[in-house]
């Protein structure tokens, strides 16, 4: 599928793993629309990259997100490439010395990291399915979800956080399944440890420990091998209902 020429949604894209996905989407030449909530929006300030709209939005609400589709719709051009990047991360034991995990912070992790990545595939979706096909197989675009190792292998603390990338990844397929007959693809990168501003306050040593244990490379990834991945991704037009693990071979210690 050609990315150039085409309209780009991207959530979480004031940062991290968005924000080098929407780079990379708009220096392939797509016109890349970036979601985000108002006050990470607020941080960035005037250094977006060219060509990324960066729109404040909730990925929770259905209101917010319909919005942000028909501002992109309004664009007049077509939206070919969804990349669902919007996440949080917030840890907590099932037991621990404070007692049970805190059920509105295990409901707020699975709504925004599930929940939010459904909401958004479920309306771009929409859109996407009234666009005019790219090829004689009827090609419209593809979806791009972001899951995590810890779906697979989560540690301790992890509970929520596993839970909600477990669900993005059992998604994957019947989500493909479901919009076959439009058109759309949908994927699933499910990424190991990468050196994003979450972990802009942990120590050398400790970013060493975390290095030392991804077998090859030994390191971090980066944002941009991410939005890498996402570009191959909507590329290969035969990859389809796939989970693809980019974690250098690592499998998550208990701890």
């Amino acid at each position: 599928m050609e990315i150039q020429g085409t309209a780009a949604l991207v959530t979480g894209a004031a940062s991290g793993l968005g924000a080098a996905t929407a780079q990379r989407l708009a220096d392939a030449g797509a016109t890349v629309f970036g979601l985000d909530l108002a006050q990470s929006i607020e941080r960035v300030g005037d250094k977006a990259p060219a060509g990324v709209t960066l729109i404040a939005t909730d990925v929770t609400s259905a209101d917010d997100v319909q919005a942000a589709v028909d501002q992109i719709v309004a664009s007049g051009l077509p939206l070919r490439l969804v990349v669902n990047c919007a996440g949080v991360g917030w840890a907590g034991r099932v037991l621990s010395k404070n007692g049970p995990h805190d059920l509105e912070l295990f409901r707020t992790v699975i709504t925004v990291n599930l929940l939010g990545t459904f909401n958004v595939l479920r309306l771009a979706a929409d859109a996407m399915a009234k666009t005019e096909p790219v090829d004689e197989y009827g090609q419209r675009g593809v979806i791009v979800n972001t899951a995590s190792v810890a779906a697979f292998e989560g540690q301790i603390g992890q509970i929520a956080y596993s839970a909600s990338k477990g669900g993005v990844h059992g998604m994957t397929v019947p989500a493909a399944r479901d919009l076959a007959q439009y058109g759309i693809r949908v994927n699933t990168i499910a990424p190991g440890i990468v050196d994003t501003p979450m972990l802009a306050g942990v120590t050398d040593e400790y970013r060493k420990g975390l290095e030392a244990g991804v077998p090859f490379p030994s390191r971090l990834a980066q944002p941009a091998e991410y939005a890498q991945l996402v570009q191959m991704i909507a590329e290969h037009d035969y990859l389809n209902g796939e989970t693809i693990r980019m974690d250098g071979a690592l499998r998550m210690a208990p701890r």
